[in-house]
């Protein structure tokens, strides 16, 4: 737990909508656990006193552990994050794909209530004030159990492993893949063709020219007592099947 910690924190009102932007370099915090039959509940508390307007300003998380018998261990997630000041809850989002397993940390670069980074805070009503308040924190880290220490364990990570730019990269392969599988078989398609398909030229013989060839240029040759014979040849294709 630190002691010592510093924010900055913006608030401007602008179509009716309050924007909270929260930068921390070391947060001290309360927590508490309670037991609630089979399951542990635990609220992480943010205070930062008087700010502005905004009298004794809390940010509160609620999270929860569960057993799964499918992994064999308790995961905790984050259930709803609320917002606190003037002595009352004034917003509260609930919080989705936030859970790691019980003696892991989360982390995420973006847990925000905005669609760009991939909503994780959702406000828990349509008509609640909730929907006014626009929250965003970067390079968020959270434990709610099992610390020692002092220090965050090993953090699951909010990133996806089928990403954008992975998914791109996937698709590109197969392509590739399946133009190269192509390539391939058209190739041994070819060498077959070869392989099958012989061509022989038959051997060459002299046949007499006839009289309908020659036309006018047979008496010149009669007089000269010459029989003129033409060069033929034939080629005989088979293909092999």
């Amino acid at each position: 737990m630190c002691s010592e910690w510093s924010h900055q924190l913006f608030s401007m009102e602008r179509n009716a909508a309050l924007r909270l932007f929260l930068l921390f370099s070391c947060l001290g915090f309360s927590a508490s656990v309670e037991r609630m039959l089979a399951t542990v509940a635990g609220r992480l508390s943010l205070k930062f006193g008087d700010i502005g307007n905004l009298k004794g300003l809390v940010i509160r998380f609620l999270l929860t552990t569960s057993y799964y018998q499918l992994s064999v261990q308790n995961w905790f997630s984050l259930q709803r994050l609320q917002l606190l000041y003037n002595h009352s809850v004034q917003a509260t989002f609930n919080a989705t794909r936030i859970y790691a397993p019980a003696s892991y940390s989360f982390h995420c670069e973006h847990v925000s209530s905005l669609q760009r980074y991939d909503a994780l805070l959702i406000p828990s009503s349509a008509n609640d004030v909730s929907k006014l308040w626009e929250v965003t924190f970067i390079d968020f880290q959270i434990q709610g159990f099992n610390i020692q220490e002092g220090h965050f364990a090993y953090a699951k990570d909010c990133a996806s492993f089928f990403s954008p730019a992975i998914l791109m990269g996937l698709v590109m392969s197969l392509i590739l893949l399946l133009v190269l599988a192509y390539a391939l078989h058209m190739l041994i398609h070819l060498k077959s063709l070869d392989r099958h398909y012989e061509c022989k030229a038959s051997p060459a013989y002299f046949a007499q020219m006839k009289d309908s060839d020659m036309g006018d240029e047979k008496e010149p040759l009669r007089i000269s007592g010459n029989e003129s014979y033409e060069l033929r040849s034939q080629q005989f294709c088979k293909i092999y099947i």
